[in-house]
């Protein structure tokens, strides 16, 4: 009866999805093509971020969230990676701060500009560079300001501070997972994270298909799923008591599983969904309890709430759709529309029409233009509980939360930060096109690191690459490892003529400036041409209807 009751008179059991207009959607994107199982697009209240396909190199879309509608081909992109970019996220505390991983081994941090980007984005504000594989994961601290965490498949997971000065850092403050002696175990590549909701404790999922939970500071692990039935692919933080993570049973059905955070031998919820081969993205909305279930490849998104008793989820209803999605992106809560009873915003990328749809989540109600509160409780803001140094120090703290209702503001419990944050952006956005301060390479620090982790990687880069890091004349791409410092080169998409000429050879290459720019005038004379042909056939037509 105490499982009945925690549901009882519930006000989202008539949630229902309601998709965009084409016009209000993101039409035209070249959307990414990867394997990979990430969602390639992050929202926020200002700007969409898109991974897109792109050949030679890596380059991801970024547009303000209102510019709906066709996208223009020659779309100005951020594209400073070497290679294909396989997530992007924004920074909680900063809309105009993305951070992208990619398969040149490399993180970037880059500040868009307050109009957007107008041009071709190639220089990152920061650089980090401590893997020696393709990295896959990236992920924001929840509380702290300036903390980015990184997994790659060099069976590294890596803490940073991105306060620490200089445009490229080679030196994480922590170093939560390794191989050990030369070893690769299935335990350290990871597929999935998930901080709490203060940031005191990370949830992963590994290779190996266990859910583990860690200690952020120290990388110590403090619990590990039993190898029962459950394969774990996704997990979630749904309360500092709860976790859940998607995955599939020894007979490829795909699976929800509860846990409690204190003991990961015997999961409190087993539900077995379907027979799909698609990877389901759980989100979970801890205003409104609300979970929700996408599958990759799938057309429907499924909703749940969730209860701390028993029987914990009770299955509300599901969206559904002709149209299969790769990922989808989310609209943190200040970037809803309270006024239309919009209680969760989904941004869905459907490769088949080169479509991204927003799609609202809505509680029915019959005054709709009025603001209610027990849809809008206060949620966490966009402002940082603490520096990076409070959260390396010790310090745990909460979200600063806000209020959704207009014209009403939550006081911060916490002292304010200092706000630094606008001048950098304000200098990125006129200095976009600047060189890194490669002087600024030695690394910070060293107290925080292992010193043989640090040594490691200076080693595989000199063994690698003797050279002088600013000279890239005889550089080439390695399928297995790429190097560990940032490129000096113009990425892929400018324009050849901003190509320097090379070291050798530079009468073929001015030979191929030249027909370039050749092709580029008779492309721009293309519409005169077609004219010119429409009438020569027309003056045939009418010499051989003469003959006749």
């Amino acid at each position: 009866m105490s499982g009945r009751s925690s549901f009882q008179g519930s006000k989202f059991g008539h949630v229902f999805g309601k998709p965009a207009s084409r016009r209000q959607s993101f039409d035209g994107l070249p959307i990414t093509r990867s394997v990979h199982d990430t969602h390639c697009c992050t929202v926020n209240p200002a700007f969409i971020a898109v991974v897109t396909e792109c050949s030679g190199g890596g380059a991801f879309l970024v547009l303000p969230i209102n510019d709906t509608g066709r996208v223009d081909p020659l779309q100005p992109r951020v594209c400073g990676h070497r290679a294909q970019v396989l997530d992007v996220k924004w920074n909680p505390f900063d809309d105009h701060c993305i951070a992208s991983c990619s398969e040149d081994c490399t993180v970037k941090v880059w500040d868009i500009p307050v109009g957007g980007v107008q041009r071709n984005l190639t220089w990152a504000t920061k650089t980090l560079v401590g893997h020696s594989r393709r990295v896959a994961i990236i992920e924001w601290h929840p509380t702290a300001e300036n903390l980015l965490l990184s997994s790659a498949y060099d069976y590294k997971v890596l803490l940073w501070d991105l306060s620490q000065p200089g445009s490229v850092l080679r030196s994480p403050v922590r170093v939560l997972m390794g191989p050990l002696l030369s070893r690769c175990p299935a335990d350290a590549l990871l597929l999935s994270v998930s901080f709490s909701a203060d940031g005191s404790a990370l949830a992963v999922t590994s290779k190996d298909r266990r859910v583990r939970t860690l200690d952020p500071r120290t990388g110590q692990i403090l619990q590990v799923s039993s190898r029962g039935q459950h394969r774990a692919n996704k997990v979630l933080f749904i309360s500092e008591r709860m976790l859940l993570s998607t995955g599939c049973s020894p007979w490829n059905q795909r699976q929800m599983v509860l846990w409690d955070t204190e003991d990961l031998s015997e999961p409190l919820y087993e539900e077995e969904l379907d027979g799909a081969a698609g990877v389901l993205f759980p989100f979970y909305d801890q205003d409104t309890n609300m979970l929700y279930l996408a599958g990759k490849g799938d057309g429907n998104i499924r909703y749940y709430e969730l209860s701390t008793e028993k029987p914990y989820v009770r299955f509300l209803t599901e969206f559904r759709s002709l149209l299969p999605q790769r990922g989808l992106g989310v609209m943190p809560k200040r970037g809803l529309n309270v006024k239309a009873c919009e209680v969760y915003r989904f941004y869905r990328l459907i490769c088949v029409k080169d479509l991204v749809e927003p799609l609202s989540m809505i509680v029915p109600r019959k005054e709709p233009g009025v603001f209610h509160e027990d849809l809008y409780p206060p949620t966490a803001g966009n402002q940082a509980a603490m520096t990076a140094q409070e959260w390396l120090s010790g310090v745990n703290r909460g979200p600063v939360l806000m209020s959704l209702k207009p014209g009403t503001r939550v006081t911060n419990p916490y002292p304010e930060l200092a706000p630094e944050r606008g001048l950098n952006r304000q200098l990125s956005s006129q200095c976009i096109h600047m060189e890194p301060d490669f002087t600024a390479l030695t690394p910070a620090g060293m107290g925080f690191i292992e010193e043989a982790f640090y040594e490691e990687q200076l080693s595989y880069q000199d063994l690698k690459f003797s050279h002088d890091v600013c000279d890239l004349s005889d550089w080439t791409v390695d399928e297995t490892f790429l190097p560990l410092w940032s490129y000096c080169c113009t990425p892929h998409c400018c324009e050849p003529r901003e190509r320097p000429p090379p070291n050798s050879e530079p009468e073929a290459f001015y030979k191929q400036q030249e027909e370039i720019r050749e092709l580029r005038e008779q492309l721009n004379q293309r519409e005169d041409r077609i004219s010119q042909l429409e009438v020569e056939i027309k003056i045939t037509r009418n010499n051989m209807r003469a003959s006749f």
